[in-house]
Parts: structure tokens; C-alpha cells; sequence
């Protein structure tokens, strides 16, 4: 259990702070950067649940999420060390999940024709913007992978990757499954 007694410390006033393991990096530095963009992603979802409450199973699954992007930002704020006990990593089950779900709200869904414009109910934008901060997280964490030191676990992109995939496909149920799509017209406004 996380006990936060004091919300200030003062440790970051250097432009420093730290990660799970105790080490001190810059607050610019790429793991940061990386769970930093995990958590505004977790952040957006919290305000897509505002407006779900015609979606209670949707909200459910979204709650789930929820929690494993906190055990995402505890993967990346670790890194893994050979050798070293094994801290909260993301597992292959939290994948297979993801997988399901996008499977079972996939079904409702009639076949697209043109990709989709962000938009149609609230809960939908709101879910496509939480989608482009999940890929820019999946692009942040894939170039932290990128470095030999900086190790960052194959669920864990699998996780992140999937996830955008599901908030895709919950925008569209969000649009009445679909129907309140917006669709992309190409060249429409060219003269």
C-alpha cells in the first residue's frame, strides 16, 4: 500500500525528481517523460468517465484501465535491472484483457468506410483525445526502449499500444455505436 502523508517535499526544486528505485533524473528526462505522458493519458480517461453514465460497462472497463496505467507508470518508473527482485511490471494477462474488450465492443460495430473525425457525443471526443495521448506515450516509451540502458518490457508497449486501439473502437461505441460517427471526407473543402 502507497502512503502519501506529505504531498511537498522540496526535492524537486532542483529540477530533479525520482524515480521508483530512489534514482534522481532530470524532470525532462525520457522515463520521465514517458510515465509523465502515462498519467495524462489516465487523466483524460478520468474525464471520458464523466460522461458515461449511459455506458455503466464501458465506465466499468474504463475503471479497470484506470488501474493498470497506474501499474504502467510504476513499470516505467523502475526500470528493469538483470539481477535485480522484480518490481509491479505490466503483464501479458492486462494485453489478452485489452484484447477482449476491444473484440467484444467491436462486434456492435458496423465496418468503417473512411477514418473517423474526433467528435460526435462528448464521451467519444473525449475518448479520442485520451486515444492521441496514449500514442504519444506508446511513441515515448518505444524511443526510451530504443536505448540500450533504458530497458522498458514488451507488455508494456503491447499495453499501451492495445489501449489506443480500444479507445478507438470505445470512441466509436460512445457514438451510439457508430451511428453519430464522424466521418472523414477527403478533399471535401478543396477548390
Amino acid at each position: 500500500m502507497v502512503v502519501l502523508n506529505r504531498i511537498y517535499t522540496r526535492t524537486g526544486d532542483d529540477g530533479t525528481t525520482a524515480l521508483g528505485n530512489g534514482e534522481r533524473r532530470p524532470k525532462y528526462d525520457l522515463r520521465v517523460e514517458a510515465y509523465g505522458t502515462v498519467d495524462e493519458a489516465n487523466a483524460a480517461i478520468g474525464v471520458v468517465r464523466l460522461h458515461l453514465a449511459e455506458m455503466p460497462e464501458l465506465d466499468r472497463m474504463l475503471g479497470l484501465i484506470q488501474n493498470d496505467l497506474f501499474d504502467l507508470g510504476a513499470d516505467l518508473a523502475v526500470p528493469q535491472r538483470e539481477g535485480k527482485a522484480e518490481r509491479l511490471r505490466v503483464l501479458s494477462s492486462q494485453v489478452e484483457r485489452l484484447e477482449r474488450n476491444i473484440d467484444a465492443l467491436n462486434e456492435k460495430l458496423a465496418p468503417l468506410g473512411s477514418f473517423v473525425l474526433p467528435g460526435g457525443t462528448p464521451a467519444a471526443a473525449y475518448l479520442h483525445v485520451a486515444r492521441t495521448i496514449c500514442r504519444r506515450a506508446e511513441r515515448v516509451m518505444v524511443e526510451l526502449a530504443a536505448r540500450p540502458e533504458e530497458p522498458v518490457s514488451e507488455a508494456a508497449i503491447q499495453y499501451v499500444n492495445r489501449l489506443s486501439d480500444l479507445l478507438f473502437v470505445a470512441a466509436r461505441a460512445a457514438n451510439n455505436n457508430g451511428a453519430s460517427d464522424v466521418l472523414w471526407v477527403p478533399g471535401q473543402n478543396r477548390q
